[in-house]
């Protein structure tokens, strides 16, 4: 079977661990083209000795590559900033854009929530690590109960965020937020972010709280634990630190200033704790945060290159 070429813009951590999970686990697509800005780039050093057609000089080097045409998927995994100009330039040459950085020019896309509404789409957003991690959750417990409220912490070894996290940072906050809203279900989202420094590192860990109203708690465990197999599919270090808690909200407990106005009181705090181990593909195992990230874009890129070449196919 003929493999979807496509090209990886960014020869940073994401990048690199991009293209070797496209290498070693995708039946479907096959890396035409790596692409930096840094010619001296552990990224690009390792494409070209896989034989994988590169350049430094960005999208432009590679609109200007003799492959181009044949390159289906772009998976950017660069900068919000840099998605930005990237988008544009691609704008006319008909890609289909895979965004792994907060910009969020296109729909949210969290493959075991919302990827089959979005198979027609030219640029979907990754959101962000802890997006990934938690909006299942979210979206989960939106299944079988209204969620008011619903708050996240992701935490991640210091040494796990490059410089393209770091920067990021607001952008976070802000996207996380949004699409815990936009996909997860809640009334109002919350994302929190924190760089552990702890020696040796931490692996990713993710606190989800959500205020929901009614709805059986039995329910909303089962929800939870079938997401969290979902999820898994994709992400094999995805898994459930503990049990799910669930209580009643306290009458005493002041949850109003969280919820948005003439929103009713909620019936039940549910507190899910997960924990994010990554593949090793090309980075440590701690770095869970960024292997969410490319395994969570790898399934959306086979997904949407499919479902585009059917299309296609069909219309031929």
């Amino acid at each position: 079977m003929t493999k979807t070429k496509v090209a990886i813009i960014g020869s940073g951590n994401i990048g690199t661990d991009l293209m070797f999970k496209v290498i070693r686990l995708s039946d479907t697509l096959e890396v035409g083209a790596m692409v930096g800005i840094d010619p001296g780039s552990d990224g690009l050093a390792r494409a070209e000795r896989l034989g994988i057609p590169t350049t430094a000089e960005g999208v432009d080097g590679l609109i200007a590559m003799p492959g181009f045409d044949d390159i289906a998927v772009v998976f950017d995994a660069t900068s919000a900033k840099a998605h930005q100009a990237n988008a544009a330039k691609l704008e006319p040459h008909s890609k289909i854009l895979v965004d792994l950085t907060p910009a969020a020019i296109g729909p949210f896309v969290v493959p075991a929530v919302n990827l089959a509404a979005h198979h027609d789409a030219r640029n979907v957003n990754m959101v962000t690590c802890g997006g990934q991690a938690t909006i299942p959750i979210v979206a989960a417990v939106a299944a079988v109960a209204p969620v008011h409220y619903a708050e996240i912490v992701a935490s991640i070894a210091s040494k796990s965020a490059g410089p393209g996290t770091r920067a990021n940072i607001d952008e976070f906050t802000e996207t996380t937020s949004k699409a815990i809203e936009q996909v997860g279900g809640a009334k109002r989202g919350k994302a929190i972010i924190v760089l552990n420094p702890a020696d040796p590192p931490m692996i990713m860990r993710d606190t989800v709280l959500v205020l929901a109203g009614d709805g059986d708690p039995e329910a909303i465990r089962a929800s939870v634990a079938d997401m969290v197999d979902d999820v898994s599919q994709y992400v094999a270090g995805y898994r459930l630190k503990q049990e799910v808690q669930i209580s009643p909200v306290d009458p005493e407990e002041p949850v109003d200033t969280l919820l948005p106005q003439g929103t009713a009181r909620p019936k039940w705090k549910v507190s899910v704790f997960l924990e994010v181990e990554g593949a090793a593909h090309y980075l440590p195992a701690y770095a869970g945060n960024l292997d969410i990230m490319t395994s969570a874009a790898l399934r959306t890129g086979e997904q949407l290159a499919s479902h585009h070449l059917a299309t296609a196919e069909a219309t031929r």
